[in-house]
């Protein structure tokens, strides 16, 4: 069994490697290429670093699986639905034992891996290389950030194969579109985007959950959800009471990490539903006709929607999250005659006997209630987000929505404006690919993003500028540079700074001015 490599040193001590070394581990490029910062104010982002440089781990993905997990927020040491903890979400449960695996790895206390964020990511390196070691990666694997696919599948402990490729899928999205997340201590932790093409070992042979192609796989309750089964034992199969209630719930955990716990039969809980976060992806688990066991008391009268996240962080609060849950509340309630008001919509905390406190008071209840009443139809779509997240064939929600619009804007056919991706969407994708001298896989990532969001005529735009320009110009760079630029159609000083870091990492002229070279290769996708 592999070991560790050398005794931890805690923070305050030499670090294990140099952040050139950590960075060349990290990503197989430069060390230019992945952030280091050798801060003693950025105590996460030298945990990642030392643990990678440690256990062999690529930084990035290391990074890229605490944030699919926790949002690289440790909670205090408070265990998920699924007794896990911390950032890497080490878990200790009669099914999954990861936490005393990574005590056995490291030497760390078990008590100082539930709490202690830089242990908890060691803990969490440890577990991905022992995998690793067992599944034959050599060193020159290691080095290779792709080569860790079925690692990283095995590491959501989903038993189901289908599951597990979900929970990958996720984490190689986030690798390629990157990502800037700040920690609970106002701690920055990047990854930049990168070009992914992922070795999925024997998971090639797994249909994608959803697929088109497989037979069952959308729900026939809600057309747009995807269906995955809950294990039989954690729901009870028909009703003894009418549905007259919609129960909303937060996760305590990660949109694959939830689906796989609703799956093991040690859970004895389900929900009917389970909304992602990032882009208001929908799959079903317990047919409405059924009980799931989501809220004790109510649970023979209502449905229940599981939202991803944590009841503490408001981060995993996103508008494509709302406006997804919002249309399938919108749909219950139509279909059922349950009255859209704050009496029959209801949280996990309003439900009589029950010790819960979600949604929590990060959850926006009037906004949420007035898109559940008015709907969307009408309303613009909207376009700006924090982020861009991948869509494929299967894919759902706001995100889609704004792809499709943006699609038929610029003359390619993606057919109703529905937040649907399927085969019309896909072709037109292609089409844009295509004009644009991208890969045409019908997928839309940052490249596309780039492209579809920059599209339209090329005004020069600098310090001072403002309007509908501008916000395009901010879109287009959120998408291109993997990290949130403000959209707020003013040309300030922290969209002059997103310019320069465009133009720099693109080869271009560094003047923090936008004009038709700096345009033409956003509309390239570059």
């Amino acid at each position: 069994m592999f070991r560790r490599l050398t005794a931890w040193r805690r923070a305050g001590t030499p670090v294990l490697a140099t952040a050139a070394a950590a960075a060349l581990i990290a990503t197989g490029q430069p060390a230019s290429a992945a952030p280091a910062d050798p801060d003693p104010r950025a105590p996460v982002n030298r945990a990642f670093e030392r643990a990678a440089d440690e256990f062999q781990v690529p930084r990035d993905l290391l990074v890229a699986v605490g944030y699919g997990e926790t949002h690289l927020d440790g909670h205090g040491g408070e265990p998920s639905h699924a007794g896990g903890y911390g950032v890497m979400h080490l878990v200790s449960n009669p099914e999954r034992r990861t936490l005393e695996k990574a005590a056995e790895l490291t030497g760390e206390p078990a008590a100082d891996l539930r709490k202690d964020t830089a242990a908890n990511i060691l803990g969490g390196a440890a577990v991905l290389r022992s995998y690793a070691d067992e599944l034959g990666l050599d060193a020159a694997d290691r080095r290779d950030a792709d080569a860790w696919y079925p690692v990283v599948a095995r590491y959501g402990g989903a038993d189901d194969d289908r599951t597990a490729r979900l929970y990958a899928d996720t984490v190689y999205d986030f690798l390629e579109d990157g990502f800037s997340a700040l920690t609970p201590a106002g701690e920055r932790v990047t990854v930049r985007p990168r070009e992914t093409e992922p070795e999925l070992g024997r998971y090639a042979k797994v249909r994608p959950l959803g697929a088109s192609s497989e037979a069952g796989a959308l729900s026939t309750d809600y057309p747009p959800a995807r269906w995955v089964a809950a294990h039989s034992g954690n729901y009870t199969s028909g009703r003894s009471s009418s549905i007259t209630h919609v129960v909303v719930h937060v996760t305590q955990g990660s949109y694959a990490g939830s689906i796989s716990w609703f799956q093991n039969p040690s859970s004895n809980v389900s929900a009917h539903y389970v909304i992602r976060s990032s882009d208001g992806e929908v799959t079903q688990m317990v047919r409405d006709r059924d009980t799931a066991w989501h809220a004790k008391s109510g649970n023979p009268y209502s449905i229940g929607l599981e939202h991803e996240g944590y009841v503490d962080n408001p981060s995993w609060f996103t508008d494509a999250m709302y406006r997804s849950s919002a249309a399938l509340t919108r749909h219950l309630c139509d279909r059922y005659g349950i009255p859209k008001d704050r009496s029959h919509i209801v949280g996990h905390v309003e439900v009589p006997g029950n010790d819960h406190t979600d949604p929590g008071p990060n959850w926006n209840w009037t906004y949420y209630m007035q898109l559940v009443r008015d709907g969307d139809a009408t309303a613009p779509v909207q376009l700006n987000f924090t982020s861009y997240s991948t869509l494929r064939s299967g894919s759902t929600g706001a995100q889609v929505k704004a792809a499709q619009q943006l699609l038929n804007d610029s003359g390619f056919d993606a057919g109703t404006v529905d937040g649907v991706f399927g085969s019309g969407t896909g072709s037109a994708v292609r089409a844009f690919q295509s004009s644009r001298s991208l890969t045409a896989d019908g997928v839309v990532g940052a490249r596309t993003w780039t492209a579809l969001l920059s599209a339209g005529t090329r005004p020069v735009l600098k310090r001072g500028s403002s309007g509908a320009d501008v916000e395009r110009l901010q879109r287009s760079l959120t998408a291109a540079l993997g990290r949130t630029v403000g959209i707020d159609g003013a040309f300030g000083p922290n969209t002059e700074t997103a310019v320069r870091d465009y133009q720099s990492s693109r080869g271009l002229a560094v003047d923090g001015i936008v004009g038709s070279g700096t345009w033409g290769a956003l509309q390239a996708g570059r």
